[in-house]
């Protein structure tokens, strides 16, 4: 995540509430190699065919973690003292036994979260999630237009359904953030998902630039942001984060490099852009100080890396698995050391950036070492300006 709104302004909603207060000069320590957020996909189910779902979600699958599995899971989460679990899926609240895990969860003081679709949050749902203590529900909208986002998602009436449960979670009291996937064709859009966001008092919105992993390998890449799109992105974002500063947040994800492309923007000294750097190199990435856990318990070093395995939940624990010396996980925290392309190779930030998305070098690019095509900046002149 690149938290947007802290880097430009110092203040965050969601994220100071749960990570603790860090910003320029003071980077977040919230989560750690070895103490990494876990996000955990708890299904395959799921009642939307979203257009770009990681996972592939929709099939029933018959290896899913049981209810006994899933308590011993939290177990061993607990056991590594995960500072967040993020319940995903599918869809999680399919599963029947979701409110029992989420209660077994929070009695082992573990912080969870929620990343949902939210056409299944009904009021009573929303009770529920408040009363066992979910610290965050994160929605999905993809489009002011309620036409796009249905076909996006792939079900109709699926906006609808999700505004409905994002203010069923509101009413609640549940702390409450949109996620917004970024493409060609809708990150025009950005202006009006912030009217509505302001309009339902949400605190936070999450912009996700589009990966290509899982049903998103077939989406075609005249789908992916134009070099023009994405500098007029950065600057709307960095406008915004300076207008409503203690009412909305924004953050950034699949694109570390944002990171780089706003202390550019922002810094006003040599001191200062190499401190938001901090920020940004703090934040950590797949594998890092993120893992992701599927649903029949393989070991991922995010959602969106489906081809770098780790380990098993069932056959080591969890604690074993976070090692240095395993490779896949060794690649993540390494990255750097291992890329190849021209520009990520050769570039200043490598450290900090670790690439941008290995993903999309992944499946777009033509391997796991090859540059991100996303990557639009001119990192010489970047560096150059700020290291005279």
């Amino acid at each position: 995540m690149i938290p947007v709104t802290v880097l430009v302004s110092g203040v965050g909603t969601v994220s100071h509430k749960i990570k603790g207060k860090f910003g320029v000069g003071n980077p977040s320590r919230f989560s750690s190699e070895f103490r990494p957020v876990i996000v955990w996909n708890m299904t395959y189910k799921c009642n939307l065919k979203c257009a770009h779902c990681y996972i592939n979600a929709g099939n029933i699958s018959t290896d899913e973690l049981t209810t006994e599995e899933a308590l011993d899971l939290i177990d061993q989460i607990a056991e590594v003292s995960s500072p967040l679990l993020i319940l995903s899926g599918g869809e999680p609240l399919v599963r029947r036994d979701f409110m029992e895990i989420v209660e077994y969860a929070t009695s082992k003081k573990l912080k969870v979260a929620l990343s949902t679709n939210g056409t299944l949050i009904t009021e009573h749902v929303a009770r529920k999630l408040s009363d066992l203590g979910i610290v965050y529900v994160g929605i999905s909208i993809d489009s002011p237009d309620p036409q796009w986002h249905d076909m996006f998602r792939g079900v109709n009436g699926a906006f609808q359904a999700a505004i409905a449960g994002l203010k069923n979670a509101a009413k609640a009291g549940l702390s409450t953030g949109l996620r917004y996937t970024i493409t060609r064709y809708n990150v025009g859009d950005a202006p009006s998902i912030i009217d509505l966001t302001l309009k339902l008092k949400v605190p936070r919105v999450t912009f996700y630039h589009l990966s290509a992993a899982g049903r998103a390998k077939s989406i075609g890449k005249d789908w992916y942001v134009t070099p023009s799109q994405y500098f007029n992105f950065i600057d709307y974002l960095i406008q915004v984060s300076k207008k409503y500063v203690g009412a909305l947040e924004i953050e950034t994800t699949m694109a570390p490099f944002d990171g780089i492309c706003i202390a550019d923007k922002i810094a006003k000294s040599s001191e200062e852009f190499w401190k938001c750097l901090e920020v940004v190199k703090a934040q950590g990435g797949c594998g890092r100080k993120i893992i992701s856990i599927y649903p029949n318990g393989n070991v991922y070093p995010c959602q969106f890396v489906d081809f770098m395995f780790v380990g098993n939940v069932r056959q080591q624990r969890l604690k074993e698995l976070l090692d240095i010396n395993n490779p896949s996980l060794r690649y993540f925290i390494e990255t750097e050391k291992f890329l190849k392309g021209p520009k990520c190779s050769t570039c200043p930030f490598k450290s900090i950036c670790k690439g941008g998305d290995r993903i999309r070098a992944y499946y777009l690019n033509g391997g796991l070492h090859e540059d991100d095509p996303q990557c639009f900046l001119d990192v010489r002149k970047i560096y150059e300006r700020w290291s005279s």
